[in-house]
């Protein structure tokens, strides 16, 4: 079957939210980490930059991809997305075991969106956030990216039961 991409145009400001340390080695509005480190999206060659619709989902990718021991001087950003910049949205009904342990379906999908440039943004299903919620990978080298802004790093504040031992 033939897959079928349908970029459209956000029709309303979206936020995203997106937790890192501003004092590390990559910013947090940066798609460094995701060249060096690639996620389940992208490729060494692909780099994209990660994000969540909520600032929970945000906290809960985080927290697995730590293994709940964070990295020191955590903040998050929220990002804003204006209308009438370009998406594109995941379809896991077309992509059967997308969300298995073998990434390689999600790899191939981010990195051919990265790579071909077909939108701006691309709307996938957060694991951690129950398929329900949702990640916006950002393309930083897609043309509208300059339209994207981004607030001061503020602190997370975590909440220590996310890490009491039973």
């Amino acid at each position: 079957m033939a897959a079928r991409h349908r970029p459209g145009l956000v029709d309303r400001v979206l936020h995203g939210f997106r937790i890192g340390d501003p004092a590390g080695k990559y910013p947090i509005f940066d798609d460094e980490g995701s060249r060096l480190y690639p996620g389940r999206w992208n490729t060494a060659s692909t780099p994209m930059l990660y994000a969540s619709e909520h600032y929970s989902t945000a906290l809960l990718e985080k927290l697995v991809s730590f293994s709940a021991v964070l990295p020191a001087n955590q903040h998050h950003i929220r990002i804003t997305i204006p209308p009438g910049v370009s998406y594109e949205t995941f379809d896991p009904g077309r992509h059967p075991g997308w969300d298995g342990a073998d990434p390689s379906i999600t790899k191939g999908y981010g990195a051919n969106w990265q790579s071909e440039g077909r939108s701006l943004l691309l709307i996938v299903p957060s694991i951690p956030g129950g398929r329900i919620d949702r990640n916006f990978l950002i393309n930083l080298r897609h043309p509208q990216a300059a339209q994207l802004s981004h607030d001061m790093p503020v602190p997370v504040c975590w909440d220590s039961r996310l890490f009491a031992r039973g």
